[in-house]
């Protein structure tokens, strides 16, 4: 069987040593990712009970250092006897509270470890609040940067992309950083990458620039891969078609931090011939699952996270069941989160045909604050379809949507629209939500020029404000 890495043209080793070009010799932090990808080319093909039996080993790991030296899990690992013996599916492991973002916040500087084990490096701080409006600070070691590094290459890697291309990227949501006309561009396709083979550049756009100069932008770049939230693919995708525009280099769109709906990935197709390649990753917990390379379903990350879907009971999920995500990365001894209750719902697939051991992830279906509650308080997935969509703008001139639901009895529609609503188009738009919601809300429409974006950049086509503070993330 061919490995990914022979089957992607153009993967140019690059050299740290003056005059040794071939067979190159990289630098340290490249060698240490070359060492991982080797490793994961042969794991992804164990069967599951074998990855499982030795993610079980390095859990044993970062349970032991956890104990030992982290204040906050002393006592809330007390119970858990030999790590040695600790089984992942297990009623002892199942029994253990999960981690929330309020307990990230409330325990501060007591989740750090007092000492990080020889050979993981520094470490570094981010914050994230992602579209739940409670932000966290999470540290991270040098050492789990570098399985950053070696499953962001894996990604490229399975999709066979060609590292002389231009990487164009719409994502960052700064204030003041990489502002149109001209974005930034840096030289290789970030540390990950160009720290083991030569790249082509990278080009990069604030995305909360206009749609339109987003549009040319992207066509003086003239990108062979674009990374960028599935909304702002969607929004290009239909500005494309409406007027007539192509992006003439461009293969395949990487997708990142929102759900990805079906529709996004039919109309990217339409407007540009390329596919969406979809990833599952969170700044403070890593890659937990990427897109198959021969599928359009997802595989969890095993070898550098364990990642539990569990019924409103705590437990496992099977085929075709949607759950609650609960993540432990497997390599951060800076600060672990062992079982970190990430907030998302996704639903566990099958199998995969590919052959690959590492278990499926059918689609991510969402976060709790993405649920419709209704009067009676029975919580419900507001799944929106292509056909649903399609609906819904054949009654109105609709440019943009979005649903927020205020109360239990009332949700307000968000619009924008090319041209004023009629009083008759407006009467169908509010019974075509009751109807797709299954209820008579009390439907309020409010009009925007552009659906304003969450300050992180996300954007989310439901939301509930129910149970949520008046600072929650919402766009």
């Amino acid at each position: 069987m061919k490995s990914d890495a022979a089957v992607t043209s153009a993967a140019t080793p690059v050299s740290a040593i003056p005059g040794i070009g071939w067979p190159a010799v990289p630098d340290a932090r490249g060698a240490a990712t070359l060492a991982i990808l080797h490793q994961l080319e042969q794991t992804q093909w164990w069967p599951e009970h074998e990855i499982r039996r030795h993610q079980a080993g390095q859990l044993a790991q970062l349970v032991k250092h956890a104990r030992r030296t982290v204040a906050f899990y002393r006592t809330r690992l007390a119970g858990v006897g030999n790590p040695e013996t600790l089984d992942p599916t297990g009623e002892v492991w199942r029994g253990l509270p999960s981690l929330t973002r309020s307990d990230i916040q409330n325990a501060g500087d007591e989740l750090m470890t007092q000492t990080l084990p020889e050979g993981h490096g520094k470490t570094s701080v981010i914050y994230t609040a992602g579209s739940t409006g409670r932000p966290i600070r999470a540290i991270r070691s040098e050492l789990w940067g570098v399985f950053w590094s070696a499953f962001t290459v894996r990604d490229h890697l399975w999709h066979r992309r060609d590292f002389r291309g231009t990487l164009a990227a719409i994502r960052e949501s700064g204030k003041g950083k990489d502002l149109y006309p001209e974005g930034t561009r840096t030289q290789h396709w970030g540390r990950s990458s160009g720290s083991i083979f030569a790249t082509g550049p990278t080009v990069s756009l604030n995305i909360m620039t206009p749609l339109e100069q987003q549009m040319a932008w992207l066509q003086r770049e003239n990108p062979d891969y674009l990374l960028t939230h599935p909304t702002i693919a969607h929004r290009l995708a239909e500005f494309s078609l409406k007027h007539g525009l192509r992006l003439p280099k461009l293969k395949q769109i990487e997708t990142i931090s929102e759900i990805l709906r079906p529709a996004t990935r039919e109309i990217c197709r339409a407007a540009w011939g390329a596919p969406i390649v979809d990833m599952y990753t969170a700044r403070e917990a890593g890659y937990l699952a990427l897109q198959c390379p021969d599928h359009e379903h997802y595989h969890l990350q095993s070898e550098g996270v364990l990642v539990e879907v569990l019924d409103e009971q705590g437990l496992p999920c099977g085929p075709g069941q949607v759950g609650r995500v609960v993540v432990t990365p497997l390599h951060n001894f800076a600060m672990p989160l062992i079982r970190y209750d990430i907030g998302d719902f996704a639903e566990v697939g099958a199998p995969c045909p590919c052959g690959r051991g590492l278990p499926v992830l059918k689609r991510i279906v969402g976060r709790r604050q993405n649920m419709l509650t209704m009067p009676w308080s029975e919580a419900r997935w507001p799944l929106l379809s292509s056909s649903n969509i399609g609906a819904l703008l054949a009654l109105a001139p609709i440019r943009q949507y979005q649903f927020v639901q205020q109360t239990p009895q009332s949700i307000e529609l968000r619009l924008a629209v090319a041209q004023n609503l009629t009083l008759d188009q407006e009467a169908s738009v509010r019974r075509w939500v009751q109807e797709k919601f299954g209820h008579p809300f009390d439907v309020a429409l409010a009009y925007y020029d552009e659906i304003p974006l969450a300050p992180s950049g996300k954007f989310e086509d439901f939301v509930s404000m129910i149970g949520r503070s008046q600072s929650g993330d919402v766009s």
